[in-house]
């Protein structure tokens, strides 16, 4: 035996029978129960692997463990798994189609936006209505009021109060407006001495005074011509408040009234009390009160025609007679302050 076949047989005999395999990455154990798992590179029944060789998965197997993993008579496997066959993904069915807008849409708002899709032609309309003004908190109720109202004005009280001022000669209709209107002259004194205006309310009592006795019982407004020149003025409980400084409150349109605030409804109350507890009959029974409310306001309601007309025609009608009456009251509550002239009622 020469000297290389020696060296060759010795090493030979000290060469372990089993290889050491290569240190895998995970040298710490693991505790976690073995389960089941589905071998796809092979066709043969699920293979067990160990907890540490499925967490390592394909990067990092442990050639050992994946060996004794094999059942007897299949042969090992390459350590690294052959990649898996793409899975066709189903087509995505398209959204539905909505014939109507996601949002709902308010007929009333007056702030609508609509917003054109070029891709499919189809409309969405934002709609965003604006917070109720701190004057009228009540604006959808109002507004809803104020749209029936409308509706029978233009049906059956408008119609009937211009008929009324048609068919009524316009002495007689002077007449009875002149009555009753003398009839509110102690009202209007009363709240002149309650704004300690003692000047006016001389001239209130004055006018009443003559009305009643030259004017027949207030059928001729005979104060107002020379030489007496005593104009018809308006005044009541509710100005009286608003000139001390209550505020008017919350705006209310309401039916058979119209509109009108809480300070103002109040006050109306308040006027329309005085007689019938002051005088008693017949102020307080519906034989007066029924004709004198009716001609009232047919009397009112043919004298505003006009304007109710070009508040319909507006923009928003409802809007624009909350600020007109709202503005009318401020300028005669400012007038009885002393900060605009006032203005009597032949003006």
């Amino acid at each position: 035996m020469s000297f290389s076949e020696f060296v060759i047989a010795m090493a030979l005999a000290h060469t372990p029978a089993t290889p050491t395999p290569p240190p895998t990455i995970a040298d710490q154990p693991l505790d976690i129960v073995t389960i089941d798992v589905l071998d796809r590179r092979s066709s043969g029944a699920p293979a067990a692997l160990s907890a540490r060789a499925q967490l390592f998965g394909a990067l990092a197997i442990a050639p050992g463990e994946a060996a004794q993993a094999e059942p007897s008579g299949t042969p090992a496997q390459a350590p690294w798994p052959v990649p898996l066959e793409p899975v066709p993904l189903e087509p995505t069915a398209p959204p539905p189609a909505f014939d109507e807008p996601l949002l709902p849409v308010d007929p009333l708002g007056s702030d609508a936006e609509s917003v054109a899709d070029p891709a499919d032609g189809n409309e969405i309309v934002v709609t965003a209505r604006p917070r109720p003004p701190k004057s009228d908190p009540l604006q959808e109720l109002n507004a809803d009021t104020f749209g029936v109202i409308q509706d029978v004005d233009q049906a059956v009280v408008g119609p009937v109060a211009l008929a009324y001022e048609d068919a009524v000669p316009s002495p007689i209709r002077s007449g009875l407006s002149n009555f009753l209107s003398n009839l509110g002259e102690p009202i209007v004194f009363l709240n002149y001495l309650l704004q300690l205006k003692p000047g006016k309310a001389v001239e209130t009592l004055g006018r009443f005074a003559i009305n009643s006795t030259i004017g027949i019982g207030g059928l001729v407004d005979v104060a107002k011509r020379p030489p007496f020149n005593l104009p018809k003025r308006n005044n009541g409980f509710a100005n009286t408040l608003g000139y001390y400084g209550v505020e008017p409150g919350p705006f209310l349109f309401l039916p058979l009234i119209g509109p009108t605030t809480v300070r103002d409804l109040f006050g109306r109350v308040v006027d329309l009390s005085v007689l019938p507890v002051a005088v008693g009959k017949p102020f307080n029974q519906l034989v007066y009160t029924l004709p004198a409310g009716i001609i009232t306001s047919l009397d009112i309601r043919a004298e505003q025609d006009e304007q109710i007309q070009k508040l319909r025609d507006s923009n928003d009608p409802y809007t624009a007679t909350r600020e007109l009456y709202l503005q009318q009251r401020q300028a005669e509550i400012d007038a009885l302050r002393g900060k605009a002239p006032e203005k009597s009622e032949d003006e």
